[in-house]
C-alpha cells in the first residue's frame, strides 16, 4: 500500500471512529471540555497509567460526557486510550495521520508538548452529526511519555464575536501602543486568534500588511492589490473606508482557514494610529 493511501485510510478511520459519539450527543461547551480535561489530568496523576487507561477507555464511565472523550497517545504517536472508539483505535499508530485540512495533527501534538507541559491546539475534523468539516480545539497535557487530550467542536464565530475582537484590538493599541499590539496580533496562538477569527492590520500609507493573525508571514507584503476569488478589490475598499470614515464593513468571498473552504465573509474595519485593523467572520 502506498504511503499516501495509508495516511488517507488512517485519517478516515480516525474521523469515523472519533466522531461516533457526536452522532448521538449534543455539543459540549468549551467550559465542559476544560472541566473534563482537568478531571482527567488529576485522575492520571493520582492513579497512574494502567488504571487511568481503563477508565478513559470505558465508554460508560465518567470520562464520556456528551460528545467529549479523553484520548492518550504516546510520544511515538500510538493510541494508548480513546474513549470514542477503544476497540478500533487502541494500539493504532497515527503519527503520520492528518486532520481534514491536511495538517500533521499528531506530530503537532507531540511538538507542542515538547516545549510545554500543557498546550491548546486548533484543527479541523469531520463532524458526523452535521456531516461538515468543523473547527475543533483540544487541550493537551504531557505526563511523562504520554500526551492526554480532550477536544471540543468550536462554534462558528458570529458578527458579535468579530466586533468584540475588533474592540479588544483597539483597546490593546490604546493600552500597549502599536508596536506591541502588532506583535500580539501576529501570534497565531495568542489572544487575537480565536478559531476562525483573527485580527489583521494594514498600514494606511504603504498599503502593506503590518500583522495577520492567521498568516503572519504576510507581514510586510503588499495588501492593497488583493482581490477575492470573484475579483473584488476588497483591500482597496477597506482602505478607502478607513481613510474617509474611520470605520466600515466590507463583504467578499475568502478561504476559511479553519474549514479550508471558500466562503462568504464580512469584515469590520477601523482606523487606528495610521493603520487599518480588521476582523471578519464567515457568514455561511
Amino acid at each position: 500500500m502506498k504511503k499516501t493511501t495509508l495516511r488517507s485510510s488512517l485519517a478516515g478511520l480516525l474521523m469515523i471512529a472519533s466522531s461516533g459519539l457526536a452522532g448521538a450527543a449534543e455539543h459540549a461547551t468549551p467550559r465542559e471540555a476544560q472541566a473534563l480535561f482537568d478531571q482527567a489530568v488529576k485522575y492520571l496523576q493520582a492513579n497512574g497509567p494502567e488504571k487511568s487507561w481503563a477508565a478513559f477507555n470505558n465508554k460508560k464511565g465518567p470520562f464520556i460526557k456528551k460528545d467529549l472523550y479523553v484520548y492518550v497517545i504516546d510520544r511515538q504517536g500510538t493510541y494508548i486510550a480513546n474513549g470514542a472508539a477503544p476497540d478500533s483505535l487502541i494500539g493504532l499508530k497515527v503519527l503520520d495521520s492528518v486532520d481534514a485540512a491536511g495538517n500533521p495533527l499528531f506530530r503537532q501534538m507531540i511538538a507542542v508538548t515538547d516545549k510545554q507541559q500543557e498546550a491548546r491546539i486548533r484543527y479541523v475534523w469531520l463532524n458526523r452529526q452535521s456531516n461538515h468539516v468543523e473547527p475543533k480545539v483540544a487541550w493537551l497535557h504531557r505526563e511523562g511519555e504520554y500526551i492526554l487530550g480532550v477536544g471540543y467542536y468550536a462554534p462558528r464565530s458570529t458578527a458579535e464575536n468579530a466586533r468584540k475582537l475588533l474592540d479588544a484590538a483597539s483597546a490593546q493599541i490604546k493600552k500597549q501602543g502599536m508596536a506591541k499590539s502588532l506583535a500580539s496580533f501576529n501570534d497565531p496562538r495568542g489572544p487575537f486568534v480565536h478559531d476562525d477569527l483573527y485580527v489583521f492590520a494594514i498600514n494606511l500609507a504603504s498599503g502593506k500588511f503590518e500583522a495577520h493573525g492567521m498568516n503572519p508571514k504576510w507581514t510586510g507584503t503588499n495588501a492593497s492589490d488583493l482581490h477575492d476569488v470573484e475579483g473584488h478589490p476588497l483591500v482597496k475598499e477597506m482602505l478607502e473606508q478607513a481613510k474617509t470614515t474611520g470605520e466600515g464593513t466590507v463583504d467578499y468571498v475568502w478561504r476559511n482557514p479553519v474549514t479550508n473552504a471558500v466562503e462568504k465573509k464580512r469584515t469590520f474595519i477601523r482606523r487606528e494610529n495610521g493603520s487599518l485593523i480588521g476582523v471578519g467572520f464567515y457568514t455561511e
